[in-house]
């Protein structure tokens, strides 16, 4: 298996090569040459597989840089009971007829963003051990990935992270669970802006291909490759968990913001997984909603991006929405990378709405859409509460809210659960007038010291502030 980027880079690198780098040299995201197809006997025999050994199969479709032992030891490392509070890893629970919550959110920062990044954390250590190298860990957050990628980070020979977050915008749970950790090699980063800021700063570093090498500049969010593809494993497991039958479908619903977790899910329908609908759940900032119901894509500005209760997916410029255009358009990186690097930078917005292929490939591809907002946020977290004893985040209730859009009786809907509701306690006690469940470890995680450097959104501020680290350490 090799991947290449989706803006033509003539480069074509193996797994572990994708792992280490993050963003192709071109700025595209690296994606595999052809998805692997996963048929019904080989369905059929994953079923009932734990949780490691079905990562273990999913990601050995990939990776051909790893020897199997090796890649089934860092699975069988990852994915424990210790680690994510149960043998299931990611259970399935009902919550009403039709309607399926998978359980994401159990690891060490209470977020689905776990799932994926204590694998990288793992692929990392090991490549990096193997190699006699070091990394240093450039990543955004809009709430969650910071939190995951330092806890899964931390104490890990050879990596540095330095994690951006945009100042003020976090809960204060998020925050605290970010800049309390004194790991000598974390390191919190608060920027003056939103997270779109944040991402691109990220970018442009890392697109400074001389800062890059000199510094061994990596990548966590979503734009790493490895990252999602640990996430496609959930999709397999939560199929396998709710469907008996060989080949019946089922849909998905995913609260998103940058199109990482959903384009996971576009990634395991493509190797075969029967997914009738994959259902994209937005807050108000709606920029993939409007995307996918009139082919616009339409950056916000900092000032058009809204501050809401649902705050990780407060989000204009989705990353990995690239790579699900780049099939979309048969993978054409000629095109993908017009429109990504040169008519978005320049206008701001790209529109395939007028293309026959966007409307076929969006059916094709089983995509739907649609918002929630703040009222529907508390409504569904009441409804879910009141009727089922469930307590669920404001993003999981965007997606819940969003599932019963475009649920049918015939096919199970799946909501992918992204967090414990005691990352966003304000919202759950306008909702319920109570404290949502706190796990006794984060007890006066708030009045922690802090440790936190605060900078402008400048690329230029960020990578002085790299190097001086670096070179000081």
């Amino acid at each position: 298996m090799h991947y290449v980027s989706t803006r033509g880079h003539s480069g074509r690198k193996q797994f572990c090569e994708t792992l280490l780098e993050g963003l192709a040299p071109d700025g595209g995201l690296y994606v595999p040459e052809t998805y692997p197809r996963v048929d019904d006997a080989t369905l059929d025999a994953w079923r009932g597989m734990s949780y490691p050994r079905l990562a273990f199969e999913v990601l050995s479709l990939y990776v051909g840089d790893i020897p199997s032992a090796d890649l089934r030891a860092i699975c069988d490392k990852t994915y424990t009971p210790e680690i994510f509070g149960s043998p299931e890893i990611a259970p399935l629970r009902k919550l009403e007829a039709g309607l399926y919550l998978q359980g994401l959110s159990n690891g060490p920062t209470l977020a689905f963003k776990d799932m994926a990044m204590q694998l990288l954390g793992n692929l990392l250590e090991y490549e990096l051990a193997r190699r006699d190298e070091e990394l240093n860990i450039l990543g955004a957050t809009s709430g969650d990935t910071g939190s995951a990628a330092e806890y899964a980070m931390r104490g890990k020979k050879g990596v540095r992270v330095f994690m951006l977050s945009p100042s003020g915008r976090m809960s204060a749970f998020q925050q605290a669970q970010m800049f309390s950790l004194q790991d000598e090699n974390i390191h919190n980063i608060a920027i003056d802006g939103v997270f779109d800021d944040c991402q691109d700063i990220v970018k442009r570093v890392s697109s400074d291909l001389e800062f890059k090498q000199r510094y061994k500049i990596g990548a966590v969010n979503s734009i790493n490759w490895a990252r999602l593809l640990a996430q496609v494993v959930y999709y397999f497991h939560g199929y396998l968990q709710a469907i008996e039958r060989r080949s019946a479908g089922a849909s998905f619903t995913v609260p998103s913001g940058n199109f990482g977790n959903i384009c996971a899910g576009h990634v395991a329908r493509m190797m075969g997984l029967p997914i009738s609908r994959l259902v994209l759940a937005t807050n108000e900032n709606d920029v993939l909603d409007e995307f996918f119901r009139t082919g616009v894509y339409r950056v916000r500005s900092r000032a058009d991006t809204r501050e809401t209760s649902s705050p990780s997916m407060d989000i204009s410029k989705a990353s990995n929405l690239e790579r699900f255009v780049f099939d979309l358009l048969g993978r054409d990186a000629r095109r993908t990378k017009s429109l990504f690097d040169n008519q978005l930078r320049e206008q701001g917005a790209f529109d395939l709405g007028g293309d026959r292929r966007f409307q076929e490939a969006v059916t094709r591809f089983g995509f739907r859409s649609g918002k929630s907002t703040h009222a529907d946020r508390l409504a569904t977290i009441r409804d879910a509460w009141d009727r089922y004893s469930s307590m669920i985040d404001p993003h999981t209730a965007d997606g819940v809210t969003v599932a019963r859009m475009h649920s049918s009786p015939e096919t199970p809907m799946i909501v992918l659960e992204t967090a414990l509701p005691i990352k966003f306690a304000a919202t759950i006690r306008e909702a319920l007038g109570r404290e949502p469940d706190r796990p006794a470890r984060f007890d006066g995680i708030e009045d922690l010291p802090k440790r936190v450097k605060a900078l402008p959104a400048d690329a230029q501020a960020v990578k002085n502030y790299i190097a001086h680290i670096v070179q000081a350490s």
